[in-house]
């Protein structure tokens, strides 16, 4: 249970192979306008956008008002203190927020409620139900026919009224995790509501492998205390030992009464490990010239959970924490991270196999331009580390590489794996920054591959907009563009991903999806799985050319026999077995990420060879 300090040293060389924010990009110079606004893609292309639905934005701000006209640069620069366009004033206030899926449907959560979108074809999304409920950013979750949502304001009400709360001790006031029966997807009942002592800002569900009749929420709040006169047993004073600092709300959810939901734990993760103290880790303040001033841990801000490897990320404030989840009612500190360029650890995404994890920083809050051509790269950036032996070993800083503008709220915000075997790849979003694709199966030097932006909102205030969430489900990348609505994207070949890379991550396919709730991907034994392989591997020069055309031969006489029955199925299986032998063979020589990708294909030959017997 350790806690290390980047040196500024390591980060200076770390960052030496990250781009600097660039001027000379598509992305540089975009027209401003909500719904008008210049865009720049690669590698994507977008195939659907829908608006938000009505009651669902300011009617001060309907859709399709035009953004003022363009600024005059001769005037100064914008100041991004300068108070908002009044059309634009309420905005935030029906922001959207984050995503979950299940089935044929989106969930999109907003500061006004949520809305279920019916994407059966991705290509024409369609609103399905909204519903009004406020009380903060309404991230949410779901499982089976449960529908899980965040609040953390003091205007949320149990009954999901808009009239906010009226006097400052109330019991009709509601902080905490929300649970919905969406049995009826149009018609949604709240059947429980767990009242916590700072709200939650997010949560995340948690599966234990040895307990499937319950399922268990971590919750994050991140807001103040409530006083033990509205809710008993919160207490606001550090030194306090029943402290609602220092620690996270583990909510468990009976599934047969998911009425019966209640906090079971308030684990002190935090703690220092000799003395027992609350508030073990990161103390807040200044750390020196050419840091940035680090934040207190006593709060989480978001928590993923890989339950597969037993091990959950947690991007809290002043650190980044690794930890033991095998009872997930006790979880366990393994190791924590701190690093003097990160202002507020934000958010964690664990790759495949569970030996590497992203954590990061929303330096400025999101609500502030972080992405302009003189701030720092690794500052509002991605930190990657791998896992060696469970504890945290730094690698690299990824940060979106094309200068925004001071009307621009970027920074690093929540994106998801995109399933390509041999390969970790994100997608991400970055507000009004776009989205952002990168690979990093080299730890330390993750590459852009692929990209999405538009023009700020407005083009003479800042007005908080953008992506929150761009997340990849069943072969289409989401984003919840905060204040435009929902877009889709589809990916293209270029000269960073190959068609049959693209055809094998379109092959899994999910029945639902938490982002914050991890699992492992195993893809079928199927020709463009192969395919994508061949084409790593002749990417890195890593196979020899005469083995790659015989693989691929083989499997292409492999997908013309029908069944085990063919009169050619004997001697395609024996051809794809002694093929695989050999790629078997040829793994012992090479090393690293090539060799997984040797043993990969073969094991996938291997696969096909078995489906035609």
């Amino acid at each position: 249970m350790t806690s290390r300090m980047l040196s500024i040293g390591a980060a200076v060389l770390a960052v030496a192979a990250a781009a600097a924010q660039s001027t000379n990009d598509p992305r540089v110079g975009l027209k401003a306008g909500l719904h008008d606004a210049g865009e720049a893609i690669r590698g994507l292309e977008r195939v659907a956008s829908l608006s938000n639905p009505a009651g669902f934005f300011d009617p001060k701000q309907p859709a399709g008002t035009p953004t003022p006209p363009e600024r005059d640069p001769n005037l100064p620069p914008p100041d991004p203190n300068e108070p908002p366009d009044p059309r634009f004033a309420n905005m935030l206030a029906f922001a959207n927020s984050d995503l979950a899926f299940s089935g044929t449907h989106l969930f999109m959560g907003s500061f006004h409620g949520f809305n279920t979108f019916d994407i059966e074809r991705p290509t024409k999304p369609k609103i399905a139900a909204s519903i009004v409920c406020p009380g903060g950013q309404g991230d949410v979750s779901v499982h089976g026919n449960l529908l899980f949502m965040s609040v953390e304001q003091t205007r949320g009400r149990l009954d999901c009224g808009t009239g906010g709360v009226a006097t400052p001790v109330s019991a009709e006031r509601f902080r905490g995790v929300r649970i919905f029966d969406i049995t009826d997807l149009s018609r949604p009942r709240q059947i429980a509501a767990v009242q916590t002592c700072r709200g939650s800002h997010t949560h995340t569900l948690v599966v234990d492998p040895k307990d499937p009749a319950n399922l268990y929420v971590y919750g994050s709040g991140t807001s103040s205390v409530r006083s033990g006169e509205e809710l008993a047993g919160c207490a606001k004073e550090p030194e306090d030992p029943n402290t609602a600092l220092f620690s996270i709300d583990v909510i468990k959810v009976p599934l047969a009464s998911p009425d019966k939901a209640a906090i079971v734990n308030r684990p002190r993760i935090f703690a220092d490990p000799q003395t027992g103290a609350f508030g073990g880790l990161q103390k807040g303040g200044d750390r020196g010239p050419g840091t940035q001033p680090a934040r207190e841990t006593n709060q989480c801000h978001d928590i993923t959970v890989f339950p597969e490897v037993g091990l959950a990320a947690g991007a809290c404030s002043g650190n980044g924490i690794l930890l033991d989840i095998s009872d997930p009612v006790h979880p366990v500190r393994l190791d924590a991270a701190a690093d003097k360029n990160f202002a507020y650890w934000h958010s964690a995404t664990f790759n495949n196999d569970g030996t590497k994890v992203i954590f990061t920083d929303e330096w400025g809050g999101g609500t502030r331009p972080r992405c302009r051509a003189t701030d720092p790269p690794n500052w509002g950036a991605d930190a990657v580390f791998d896992i060696v032996d469970r504890k945290l070993q730094f690698r690299g800083y990824y940060k979106m590489p094309a200068a925004q503008t001071e009307t621009e709220n970027c920074v690093a915000h929540n994106g998801s794996l995109v399933p390509v075997p041999g390969r970790d790849i994100m997608v991400q979003a970055w507000y009004q920054g776009g989205l952002s694709m990168f690979d990093f199966t080299d730890s330390a030097h993750p590459i852009e591959i692929a990209y999405f932006d538009r023009g700020p909102v407005d083009a003479r205030t800042l007005v908080t907009a953008g992506y929150w969430s761009t997340y990849w489900y069943n072969g289409a990348i989401y984003g919840s563009e905060i204040a435009r609505g929902i877009d889709v994207f589809r990916l293209k070949p270029t000269e960073h991903m190959s068609q049959n890379e693209i055809d094998a991550a379109a092959l899994v396919r999910s029945e639902e999806v938490n982002t914050q709730l991890q699992t492992k991907t195993v893809w079928p034994a199927a020709t463009p799985v192969a395919r994508a392989y061949l084409d790593q591997l002749a990417r890195t020069k890593a196979i020899a050319a005469d083995r790659a055309r015989a693989v691929t031969a083989a499997l292409e006489r492999g997908d013309e026999v029908r069944s085990a029955k063919d009169k050619n199925a004997a001697a395609v299986v024996d051809q794809l077995e002694t093929l695989a032998s050999q790629i078997d063979r040829d793994a012992g020589s090479a090393s690293g990420r090539d060799a997984m990708r040797l043993r990969a294909l073969a094991a996938t030959i291997k696969g096909r060879a078995a489906k035609l017997r």
